[in-house]
Order: structure tokens, then sequence, then C-alpha cells
């Protein structure tokens, strides 16, 4: 298989993300598992100097912009982070027939643990200007309304909708582009 055309083209830019659970297993149905991944984009926000422009999280993905110094490394970072916690979730919460799902779709060279959690890749796709920030955030938080799961974006709980619609949201956004 070739190498994917989604690359981090510029690691200072702002890119927008899809981080897939493997197999789109829906892990992000137990607030708890929501809960790692805001906690982990919140202590990137606060030590990591990432910036988050918008997100949302659904049972089996999430989008999101982000930008940082040195992004690729901060993706890979936490990607690997939330993997290991959510795994350890899953096995202090006896949640077996997942674990075993997250054992059979593991691809063959993942020789290093018993289960992979995220699929590989994340699809970065460079934010050039305005427009396509828009166009992306749109995307986002339309996301939910467009699977029937809500009438309105900023009913949709693990989403930036909120934040810019003046509310109050799960995580501070940077909204100054």
């Amino acid at each position: 298989m070739g190498r994917s055309r989604y690359k981090i083209t510029d690691d200072n830019a702002p890119h927008f993300f899809t981080f897939t659970v493997l197999n789109w297993l829906a892990i992000f149905t137990r607030p708890a598992t929501v809960q790692i991944i805001l906690d982990a984009l919140l202590w990137r926000q606060t030590h990591k100097e990432v910036r988050i422009y918008g997100y949302v999280i659904l049972e089996n993905h999430l989008h999101c912009i982000l930008q940082a110094p040195n992004l690729h490394q901060q993706i890979h970072d936490f990607k690997a982070y939330t993997a290991k916690e959510i795994l350890r979730y899953l096995e202090q919460n006896k949640a077996d027939k997942l674990l075993q799902q997250l054992e059979f779709w593991k691809k063959p060279h993942k020789t290093d643990a018993s289960y992979q959690f995220w699929q590989e890749g994340s699809h970065p796709q460079l934010i050039a200007n305005e427009h396509i920030l828009r166009q992306k955030l749109d995307y986002i938080h339309l996301n939910p309304v467009n699977r029937g799961y809500v009438d309105e974006a900023i009913h949709w709980r693990y989403s930036s909708a909120r934040n810019y619609q003046g509310m109050e949201g799960l995580l501070p956004i940077y909204t100054v582009w």
C-alpha cells in the first residue's frame, strides 16, 4: 500500500484531523472515555501550546482543528497517551468484548502491544485560510446534526459549537485566525 496523500505540510499551521477508533468501534459512548480525550486535549493546550480551533467527538471518531509547534509530535503523543489510558479504562471496567475486538482487528505488524486502539493515520488537512477554517468548523459542528443525533449543533455536548455561539463549552477554544 502506498503512502498516504494526507500529511502535515506545515508543522506550525492549523490542520483538520480525523482520529478513528480501530474498525469504527463505538468506544466514546461512555462519558469516561470521552473525558480521557477531553483531558488530553486540555493538557496539551495548557502545557504544549496546542491551539484547539474546534472539535467534535462522536461514538467512534473525533474531528478537530489543531495547531502547535511540532504538530506532528503532538499528534503522535496525543494518540499514544489516549490509547494507553482508554485501554487501561476498558481493562479496569472489564469491557472484554471491546478488548477482544481491539485485539482481533489489530494490524499484524503491531507486535509490541496486545491491542490497537486508533486506526493508523489521522488524515491531516492544512487550513490555509479563514474560508477553509470556517468550512471545516461547519463540517465539525454539523456532524452530529447530519447524523440525526441532535437538531442543533449546540445541543451536542462533545463539540465546540457552543463556544462559537458565545456559550461555555467543555474546552477553551482558540477563535482568533
